[in-house]
């Protein structure tokens, strides 16, 4: 089969398209023929060797798959011909760029049946990491007032349409630029953060979900028994001393394969009430070039591999 591996640490240039044996599915797994395969900007960190999740090269990076089963191990959820999508084995290597990905089942769940394969390979990771937070770790109801940083990205985006699918009112964090588009998410209001200190702007909300690094500064805006939802700073300990010594509560999110949450999120997107956007798509031969796009910073939505 064709995956794109790389052999060094680097900049998008490492990734090559190369030829390697095709997974055999284990007990409880199934074989995925890929159709599409979402990036991530945790795929640059691991490429460029920033965050060396997978140790030293030759690995392949990529978790985001939307595709049919060709092969149903004994035990497996799915049968052979079943349309799928997840995010298989993070943090673990994946190889998600690929024609063929061997899965535990329950790492991946049904696609959405009102969604193509590119725009379900836009939802697993950033889908479930907005998930894992607004909903497993801060229990979002409806009349809760949530603060999304970088509303416009992968996770954020997505954050947006979850926390107003839950009933809440959703203020975003966005670039003047990207204001229409997140406004046409169903964002209740959308701040310029490059013009104006959010932390001056908001007040009294409930629950802020920080995908940018800034738990410190958020901390001001919540309401006493607020939660801060930390993706980047999910393990910093120190912040999160200080969040429950200022009598709110850290929630620090890694995200993890999840099938009962992809279900969930696929039922709200056959509701219409969730769509990832798509900023554009690449062929499998043209990863190194996604990455540019990727690490350039101004993708609105995903960008995705098709296979």
């Amino acid at each position: 089969m064709r995956a794109v591996m790389q052999s060094s640490f680097g900049g998008p240039e490492v990734l090559r398209v190369v030829e390697t044996e095709r997974p055999e599915p284990l007990s409880g797994e199934v074989l995925v023929r890929v159709w599409a395969s979402g990036l991530n900007p945790v795929d640059a960190a691991v490429r460029s060797g920033a965050y060396p999740l997978l140790g030293q090269p030759p690995f392949g990076v990529g978790w985001d798959i939307s595709g049919v089963v060709e092969e149903a191990a004994p035990g497996a959820r799915y049968k052979v011909g079943d349309e799928v999508y997840g995010m298989p084995f993070f943090p673990r290597a994946a190889t998600g760029y690929a024609e063929y990905v061997a899965t535990p089942s329950r790492q991946v769940a049904r696609k959405p049946v009102t969604l193509d394969h590119v725009q379900a390979a836009a939802l697993p990771l950033a889908g479930l990491t907005a998930w894992q937070g607004l909903v497993d770790a801060a229990d979002v109801k409806a009349g809760d007032r949530v603060l999304i940083h970088r509303a416009a990205g992968g996770v954020g985006h997505l954050a947006v349409q979850i926390a107003k699918a839950r009933g809440a009112y959703v203020i975003a964090l966005a670039s003047a630029g990207k204001h229409e588009f997140v406004s046409s998410l169903g964002a209740d209001e959308v701040i310029d953060y490059q013009a104006v200190d959010f932390t001056e702007a908001v007040h009294g909300v409930d629950v802020v979900l920080d995908s940018n690094a800034l738990g410190e500064s958020s901390l001001s805006v919540l309401r006493p028994g607020g939660v801060l939802v930390s993706i980047m700073e999910h393990a910093n300990a120190k912040l999160a001393a200080r969040v429950e010594a200022a009598g709110r509560r850290f929630a620090g999110v890694s995200v993890e394969p999840d099938y009962a949450a992809l279900e969930a999120i696929a039922t709200l997107v056959d509701a219409g009430a969730i769509r990832p956007h798509v900023q554009e798509t690449f062929p499998l031969e043209e990863a190194a070039k996604a990455h540019e796009m990727l690490e350039a910073g101004q993708v609105r939505g995903k960008l995705v591999l098709t296979v």
